[in-house]
């Protein structure tokens, strides 16, 4: 069997083992989606009775890092809810886009439902208070950024990261979910593919040959679609 094979093969033994009275469970991530390397983890969610406890447990099942993403079946409206003001809709993607392992009373394909529904949605609106925190916090890291002299990598490089995470975030104006890690570039280009881009090739020039041009040609871009830069004229009450 090649990787793909042996995840899908091994997800349904860790819910078999552990969780006997699960009401089903859904294989989400990178293996969902055919990208599962020999070392890749699980991202498994699974749906549990009323009577047992919503949470998330890192596990090695078999030699190999599980995520499993544990609701019960009442919570699952607010987590959901929970999920989608964080803007990444982690387990909602899960199950979105998942394969389902289980599913012998239905279950799944309502949560799923559910989840596709509340993605529909899309994110919660940022306020305008967040709106101008943004622009704000992007004004000083862009400005930061192109007054860093090339032989100061180690400044350039966090300030390369901290621009490009920021101008992700700020993606919202399209209405779009946002990510970290790996998914923050899979986000991004989903939700503009070609200021997306932009902004991932400047940010690897600048990793692989110091040079910030075409990273900051592409963050202020993302600030003119926000009204332009912000410095001057900012302010931010100590309580909101």
């Amino acid at each position: 069997m090649d990787d793909q094979e042996v995840i899908e093969a091994h997800a349904p033994r860790v819910v078999t083992k552990l969780f006997p009275d699960a009401l089903g469970s859904i294989l989400g991530g990178s293996a969902a989606q055919g990208r599962a390397t020999a070392t890749s983890d699980l991202d498994v969610a699974v749906l549990l009775p009323d009577s047992d406890v919503s949470r998330r447990e890192v596990i090695r099942h078999e030699g190999r890092i599980v995520e499993l993403f544990l609701n019960t079946l009442a919570d699952i409206p607010e987590f959901f809810a929970w999920d989608r003001a964080r803007r990444r809709g982690t387990v909602l993607f899960v199950y979105d886009q998942g394969l389902p392992l289980a599913d012998p009373h239905g279950h799944v394909a309502y949560t799923r439902q559910l989840a596709q529904d509340v993605l529909a949605s899309g994110p919660p609106p940022l306020s305008a208070a967040e709106w101008e925190h943004g622009r704000y916090v992007l004004t000083c890291f862009l400005d930061d950024l192109t007054d860093t002299p090339p032989d100061s990598r180690y400044e350039q490089l966090s300030l390369a990261d901290q621009v490009l995470r920021k101008a992700a975030d700020l993606t919202a104006h399209h209405g779009t979910w946002t990510g970290i890690g790996k998914w923050l570039p899979r986000r991004l280009l989903s939700a503009d593919p070609a200021l997306g881009k932009a902004l991932l090739d400047g940010h690897q020039t600048v990793a692989e040959h110091a040079d910030t041009r075409l990273l900051a040609t592409a963050v202020r871009q993302v600030l003119d679609l926000l009204g332009g830069p912000l410095l001057e004229g900012y302010s931010h009450p100590w309580r909101a």
